[in-house]
């Protein structure tokens, strides 16, 4: 992907990581684990090796991705409502057949 420049080989052919490496997959697997894409990422990675460089550009990118995420969490926090919903429908102990909650999973409900 790009991502990690290749690292030396031994004299058995083995990749030898040096800690610059593990630290570059550290954050790339940080980025990862917060949701940040892979262009996203790439992009970081080429924003964090010019030290010298205004951050502006980070913060746009930190920026997209917060209201990615808000707008998921948003969109979580609905549909944690609507399986409360028609959770509280359910009575339990019933056929499939009779299930409210099936009913209102199905695209003909409304």
């Amino acid at each position: 992907m790009g991502l990690l420049a290749n690292p030396r080989r031994t004299t058995a052919n083995y990749r030898a990581y040096e800690r610059k490496h593990l630290d570059r997959l550290r954050f790339i697997r940080r980025c990862r684990n917060l949701g940040f894409t892979l262009e996203q990422v790439r992009d970081l990675l080429r924003l964090s090796s010019d030290e010298q460089q205004d951050c502006a550009e980070v913060d746009r990118i930190a920026a997209q991705h917060l209201a990615a995420v808000e707008r998921k969490i948003g969109d979580l926090k609905r549909l944690a409502s609507e399986l409360q919903r028609i959770s509280n429908l359910c009575q339990g102990g019933g056929l499939t057949a009779d299930c409210r909650i099936i009913e209102a999973l199905s695209p003909d409900s409304k």
